[in-house]
Parts: structure tokens; sequence; C-alpha cells
């Protein structure tokens, strides 16, 4: 039997943990928030479902994030969960896309834009609080509106790949 290591103090560069954390797969959604006609988008894998009653969900955005400020500004954000065929959508928006091109040839849904088409499922959300967790902030969102999708599958994120599940 393979002796495991004794668990120790975690190293201040964070490459343990990073490690770590890449062996638990994750869903994949896309979250966006708009202020004032400018629309920011970011993959997010940290998308958790917090409390039935009240419908509760949450998110945890770097505050070097783009999106960070706008999601702070915004009255409501969406996410969109990733169905397992639109990995090419999580890369785009992984990416620092500039403002200018991040919506180029992307499907939104004609009833919301802020939606992107074809996913797993959709939500959106109104910020009820915020907590400065480190180097991210932890963004409770109260639902507004939610629907599932029609995709037979999701995307999830393991191992540095992303995978249909």
């Amino acid at each position: 039997m393979e002796s495991l290591a004794r668990l120790g103090p975690v190293d201040e560069t964070g490459a343990e943990q990073r490690a770590l954390f890449r062996r638990w797969p994750a869903g994949v959604s896309v979250v966006v928030a708009e202020v004032d006609g400018r629309r920011a988008a970011l993959t997010v894998s940290s998308l958790v479902s917090l409390s039935l009653d009240p419908p509760l969900v949450g998110i945890s955005i770097s505050q070097q994030a783009s999106l960070h400020e706008l999601l702070r500004n915004a009255d409501e954000w969406t996410a969109s969960i990733l169905a397992g065929d639109q990995e090419h959508l999580a890369q785009h928006f992984a990416r620092s896309v500039p403002p200018i091109a991040l919506w180029n040839g992307i499907p939104v849904r004609d009833d919301d834009p802020r939606l992107l088409a074809d996913a797993a499922g959709w939500l959106v959300a109104r910020t009820v609080d915020e907590h400065r967790t480190g180097d991210h902030t932890f963004f409770v969102g109260e639902l507004v509106s939610i629907e599932e999708g029609r995709a037979p599958d999701s995307l999830t994120y393991v191992h540095r790949a992303y995978k249909p599940v």
C-alpha cells in the first residue's frame, strides 16, 4: 500500500493548493455583469448553490479581474453553465480578450445578450452580500431567475483540462 505524505504547512506560493485543487472537478460557467452598456465576462469554476430558502448562489472573483468592479456595481449578474461541447467558450472568456473583441462571434440568447446560447443552464442573480476573501471577493447572489437548458451534459475542469460530464 502506498504511503501518504504527512500533512504540513501550506507553502506561501500557493503551488500546493493549486496542485491539490486541480484534482477536484469543478463545474464551468461564464459570469457576466453589465453596467452603463459596459459588459464584462469571465470563466468561473467557483459557482456554488448556497441556499434554497432564500435561493442563493455564490461566486469567487479575483479582485484583479476586469469583471470584479463591474460586478460590484451591477444591479444583477448572470451565469451560463456551460454545456459539455462549449470548451471554446470557457477558453475564450478565461483569456484577457480586449473588451472591443470580447463578444465578437459569441452566440448569445435573443432574450438576454448576457446569457450564452445553448448552455446547460442559466441564472440571473442580484448581489445581496460580498465578502473580501484574501485576493478574491465572494459574491452572494439571490436568484432572480433560473432555467435549465437542453444540453445533454455539462463542462467540468479537472487536471488542467475541460471535460464533459
